[in-house]
């Protein structure tokens, strides 16, 4: 499930072609996490649209098991952005930063191990919040020269808040 290989580069140390590479790979990937998340922070559906294939999945139902919800799977690029957006926009702020990123390439595909902090505000009455921390597992896809997320898993270590007041 997550990524907890022993080493960050897969490289042989003296191919710097393949190190180049890997690392654009890399950065790259870790590219396509902050497009979502930063789409959401901006509520920029175009930013955000750009973080996921097509037939993308979105699985928030881990995280939201923690404080007893129940949300659908979320299947589709344009489902999940008009989800989020839809659920976020001109009610919620949201911050989100990402930490602790562990990455496998594997060829055109790869996964992202990483950490999540994302604080939300109700816009109208900002003392109703919640601040979450997340680890998240990602499945990638090589298309060009960017990554796309195929499936993104949310799970929840921690709490603070109310995330039924947030997510609804």
């Amino acid at each position: 499930m997550y990524v907890t290989h022993d080493r960050a580069l897969a490289a042989p140390a003296h191919d710097s072609a393949a190190t180049v590479a890997e690392l654009r790979d890399r950065v790259e990937i870790v590219d396509a996490l902050h497009r979502f998340a930063l789409g959401q922070d901006l509520k920029d559906a175009d930013l955000f649209a750009s973080a996921f294939t097509a037939d993308a999945e979105l699985d928030f139902r881990p995280a939201a098991a923690r404080w007893g919800a129940e949300p659908p799977l979320m299947s589709g690029r344009d489902t999940i952005v008009s989800t989020v957006l839809g659920l976020f926009t001109g009610r919620v702020d949201t911050t989100h930063q990402v930490t602790n990123a562990r990455i496998a390439v594997d060829g055109d595909t790869a996964r992202l191990t990483a950490l999540v902090e994302a604080q939300h505000l109700l816009s109208a009455d900002r003392t109703r919040h919640a601040l979450l921390k997340n680890p998240y597992d990602v499945e990638l896809v090589r298309d060009g020269g960017r990554w796309l997320i195929r499936r993104l898993v949310i799970d929840n270590t921690w709490y603070v808040g109310d995330p039924a007041a947030v997510f609804g």
